[in-house]
């Protein structure tokens, strides 16, 4: 038996656009996302000679073939043709659930890229996030990493320069959820007003210039969600007031993130924070 360890990033959404609807009943999307430093940690014993088994040290996460962690391993076995010989998944949960942070979904995808290191790469990395593309739509980006252009489903992916990494984050996450079936269905019936400048975007980051970045983060979903849930203002008003470069929501909620200059202003925003939310977060683009 061999224990594998591999980290599980987080990925915010510097940019969201949804597009038309697919005939699988899916959106085309247009997203410049990015990981950051928060992080599950993975543990998968291979070769146990035993059932699969899942277990995670946080309530609600299932602990079955349901979780995607699971079903990145036997998406793995089947594609690669190389018999795991029973294993088993520990996960350590950091990630805040129901945030629109791919946390199931970077659990998936340290996954594949621990079997993968383990086999001796019979993937490479592109190869590795089309295959990601079978258990979920954030997987393929969650293998990859770093900063990238995410279209269709999630399953096309195109590097970008990294994110500047002469900055802050602070990520709050409100005590509700969000519904992204519900949200879609929603934007379905919505005339979208703004939509984020994609290319200004890739021009921002091909320069490294921080302000010009925040200028162009945007997310569809954000306007829908603030609507029904007003006390997202009141998040981003602490952010604003407190020095953000840039705020927004990533994903389909409901963590809202703020890019700050420095470690200083993001200690004030996250104590501020705290006062009204647990769930606050520092970190860093990776």
């Amino acid at each position: 038996m061999t224990t594998l360890y591999e980290g599980a990033f987080a990925k915010l959404n510097l940019t969201l656009d949804v597009l038309d609807k697919r005939e699988d009943g899916y959106h085309n999307l247009q997203s410049v996302m990015q990981t950051v430093s928060i992080r599950d940690d993975i543990e998968i014993d291979v070769g146990t000679g035993k059932p699969w088994t899942l277990a995670c040290d946080r309530e609600g996460i299932p602990c079955d073939s349901s979780n995607l962690a699971w079903k990145a391993a036997e998406v793995f076995q089947e594609f690669s043709k190389k018999d795991l010989g029973g294993i088993a998944i520990r996960i350590t949960k950091r990630i805040p659930s129901q945030a629109g942070m791919g946390g199931g979904s970077a659990d998936a995808a340290a996954v594949l890229r621990a079997l993968n290191a383990h086999f001796d790469y019979p993937f490479s990395i592109m190869a590795l996030a089309e295959l990601g593309a079978q258990v979920g739509s954030d997987v393929p980006f969650c293998v990859l990493c770093g900063t990238a252009m995410v279209e269709g489903r999630g399953e096309r992916l195109r590097k970008l320069p990294d994110m500047p990494k002469d900055c802050v984050i602070v990520v709050c996450k409100p005590d509700f959820g969000v519904s992204t079936p519900e949200l879609y269905r929603k934007i379905d019936q919505t005339a979208i007003a703004h939509r984020p400048d994609n290319r200004a975007m890739e021009s921002a980051l091909l320069e490294g210039d921080l302000g010009k970045v925040c200028a162009q983060i945007y997310n569809v979903f954000d306007p829908l969600v603030t609507e029904e849930h007003l006390e997202m203002n009141y998040i981003k008003s602490i952010m604003n007031s407190y020095g953000a470069i840039g705020f927004q929501m990533t994903g389909s909620g409901s963590a809202i993130f703020a890019v700050m200059p420095n470690f200083e202003y993001a200690a004030v925003v996250c104590n501020m924070l705290k006062e009204n939310y647990p769930e606050v977060y520092i970190c860093m683009p990776v």
